[in-house]
């Protein structure tokens, strides 16, 4: 006895008639009504009164309709609830991005949708926004957590509320070490380690303003985690984010905040018009569902 059968029942039974619930059904009545010969062959049973104007059910045909009803809904039940399984999406989905402070939502967003779906693993590329973004354009990466400034035309994104700011550290010997807050003034006493991404570097250049001129920028990389050995070692202070460096110690280096304040936004992005995984749409939608939830 077939789900699809007993809905036809259900529908003649509901109707009254072969030729209605074949309309509603969208199948022909000459198919409806074998469909329903068979059935009542399949029970051994008559369960249908056929009337000049209408069908009407015999005792036995009663008793099936209220049976059909339960297995039919308790079927549609169960079909919703394999639908919503999301713990059989699988696969991997690969992320990329900087080392920011917005990285601890990023964390919090990758747990919440391995809650949801334990299947699915990731693989995470850790770099500058550029180099994310240009393994995003290559196919490489599925969605990019990057530092403004980055050029995103050919992407979708969300601008998150969290601000990077920046900061300098600086050795415990250094002049500045007690400070509450350090200028492009303070700044261009001392040689310093600066950003190597050309977009970041053209904004804290506007920050220092005709400062910028008078520095001593003694080496440039695009990695804040090798620049701090180099400021550890005395080779100058470094100018970086703040969420760029989770685990200093401060034995070692002194973190100041810049005045006045110079803070980027940061973004997820993923490139428009690209097939994903379903994996990988899913964790999108989830990105924006929980986004949308923190606003």
């Amino acid at each position: 006895m077939e789900i699809r059968v007993l809905k036809y029942f259900l529908a003649v039974a509901r109707e009254e008639s072969v030729a209605k619930a074949a309309e509603v059904l969208h199948i022909t009545q000459p198919t409806l009504s074998r469909q329903l010969n068979k059935l009542e062959e399949e029970t051994g049973v008559k369960l249908f009164e056929r009337g000049a104007r209408k069908i009407s059910l015999t005792n036995e045909g009663i008793l099936l309709r209220r049976r059909a009803e339960e297995i039919v809904a308790l079927a549609d039940k169960t079909e919703r609830e394999l639908m919503e399984q999301e713990e059989f999406v699988d696969g991997r989905i690969s992320i990329g991005c900087g080392i920011l402070s917005s990285c601890g939502l990023l964390a919090d967003i990758m747990k919440g949708f391995s809650e949801k779906y334990p299947l699915v693993k990731y693989d995470v590329f850790t770099a500058n926004a550029d180099m994310v973004k240009e393994r995003m354009n290559r196919g490489l990466i599925d969605v990019g957590l990057m530092l403004e400034p980055v050029e995103i035309d050919r992407f979708e994104f969300i601008r998150l509320d969290i601000r990077e700011k920046w900061v300098l550290l600086t050795s415990p010997d250094s002049p500045l070490s007690g400070c509450e807050y350090v200028t492009a003034d303070d700044l261009s006493k001392i040689p310093l380690i600066f950003p190597g991404r050309q977009n970041v570097q053209n904004e804290v250049i506007n920050w220092f303003g005709d400062k910028f001129d008078s520095l001593n920028i003694i080496c440039v990389n695009n990695f804040a985690a090798s620049s701090l050995d180099m400021a550890k070692n005395g080779l100058g202070s470094l100018v970086t984010l703040d969420g760029a460096v989770p685990f200093l110690d401060n034995r070692e280096l002194c973190k100041i905040p810049l005045k006045p304040e110079l803070s980027f936004t940061s973004v997820f992005a993923w490139r428009r018009h690209q097939p994903f995984s379903l994996a990988a749409e899913k964790f999108i939608q989830f990105i924006k569902e929980t986004l949308k939830g923190l606003k």
